[in-house]
């Protein structure tokens, strides 16, 4: 590859290094997924054999690992958000660079006679962009109140109660399951069984 690329090879370079810092912050999400399920298995075990410290223990790494996800997907939803406005901006720009050269043709077709109508049209692509670079700033602006309040885990952090119930949402499921597993056993003997007597 040369020393010098092209604008078009910097663009997809740049789409390339976006695509992958989206699938690795999706990864981790679903790291942290499977890190809770283990914890929740985890703690139920503790729960039923009595061991109240790791019990509290795991609660405790559950409820970072909950926190933890949750930032991650704030991350992943602000980086979606950058490339519609990044998509929205390249739009404007193109509009822009379209409008400059639609003057320039018009200039050169009609003279002097239509640089009021043109003037207009570069000044209505202009305040466009300014409105661009306003929606830009605002959304800059919260991203950075959401890095803030992320750092004091006042809106990320995961309660007590919510850690309680994915514990005893995933056991009930468990136990479910295994009921399950006993009807369908109870009904393999009441048909074999039956077969018997038939057969008697």
């Amino acid at each position: 590859m040369g020393l010098f690329k092209s604008k078009e090879e910097r663009r997809i370079e740049q789409q390339m290094k976006i695509r992958q810092g989206i699938r690795g912050i999706e990864k981790s999400i679903q790291q942290q997924q499977k890190f809770s399920e283990d914890f929740i298995k985890n703690a139920q075990h503790a729960k039923k054999i009595g061991d109240e410290q790791q019990y509290q223990f795991i609660r405790g790494a559950l409820k970072k690992t909950a926190t933890v996800k949750k930032m991650l997907e704030r991350q992943l939803l602000a980086i979606k958000n950058a490339m519609l406005i990044h998509a929205q901006a390249e739009a404007s720009r193109t509009f822009a660079e379209s409008m400059n050269v639609m003057a320039g043709e018009i200039g050169k077709v009609f003279g002097e006679m239509d640089l009021t109508k043109t003037q207009a049209q570069w000044e209505k692509a202009v305040a466009q962009a300014g409105s661009m670079e306003e929606r830009m700033s605002v959304f800059m602006d919260s991203m950075e109140q959401g890095a803030i309040s992320a750092s004091g885990e006042s809106s990320s952090a995961v309660g007590d109660e919510e850690i309680d119930r994915m514990i005893q949402a995933d056991l009930v499921a468990s136990e479910k399951a295994e009921l399950g597993k006993l009807d369908q056993l109870e009904s393999e003997i009441a048909k074999e069984l039956g077969v018997n007597k038939q057969k008697d």
